[in-house]
């Protein structure tokens, strides 16, 4: 299991101090949509430039001209980007063609998905690699949690991979560890916290050792 970080509202200068701050407690590094919107790929080509060593995913949250879309982040260097799953089949398909060309890999964003065991079941024919559950901020401020969707989604899943994001935190983490996502992203709980390093450290070994807390938090 993975941990991704997702840098969404704060400045280039702030995500790069914080990258640098939580680098050993991350395998992949989001830079979110919101900073796509602000930066375009400038952040994309930083972070590869700076941790060469780790992933990169933009999110693009494509819906249309899914292979020219695609390349421009691919070409910047991202190591992943991501599709809306509710697009239509040629968009994916362009997604997941410039993916191939550059090896990389295509994300589905199920963000109002509606029938989604028989759409997961369509991307995965389309070639798609992870399947992300995705609880927006929007439908977060209304009481909606991933959790319900992750649990459908592992029961249709037969190939890729499932990512979970959505207001997670070290103390939702545990309920989410049974349905055995192979990368769980965290956002605000780390990029706001207090103290993000500590706050980075204690989900990752989380993620990594399972919900034994008592033994793997640091104090």
């Amino acid at each position: 299991m993975k941990l991704q970080l997702a840098l969404d509202d704060i400045t280039l200068e702030e995500a790069m101090e914080l990258v640098a701050n939580v680098r050993d407690y991350v395998d992949i590094i989001e830079v979110g949509t919101p900073m796509v919107m602000e930066y375009g790929m400038a952040p994309v080509r930083e972070l590869k430039k700076r941790f060469p060593d780790k992933k990169v995913l933009a999110d693009l949250k494509i819906m249309d001209a899914g292979k020219y879309e695609s390349e421009i982040a691919f070409k910047a260097g991202a190591d992943y980007i991501t599709v809306l799953g509710v697009t239509d089949d040629g968009t994916i398909e362009g997604c997941v063609e410039a993916a191939r060309a550059h090896r990389g890999l295509v994300v589905a964003d199920m963000i109002c998905v509606k029938d989604a065991e028989e759409r997961i079941r369509r991307l995965e024919e389309l070639g798609i690699d992870i399947l992300s559950v995705h609880t927006g901020v929007d439908q977060q401020a209304a009481g909606r949690t991933p959790l319900d969707d992750l649990i459908v989604m592992r029961r249709a899943v037969t190939a890729a991979e499932i990512s979970v994001a959505g207001g997670i935190s070290a103390e939702t983490l545990p309920a989410y560890l049974e349905y055995k996502p192979e990368i769980v992203i965290v956002g605000s709980g780390i990029t706001h916290a207090e103290d993000p390093r500590k706050v980075a450290e204690k989900i990752y070994k989380i993620v990594r050792y399972g919900i034994n807390r008592k033994k793997y938090f640091v104090n």
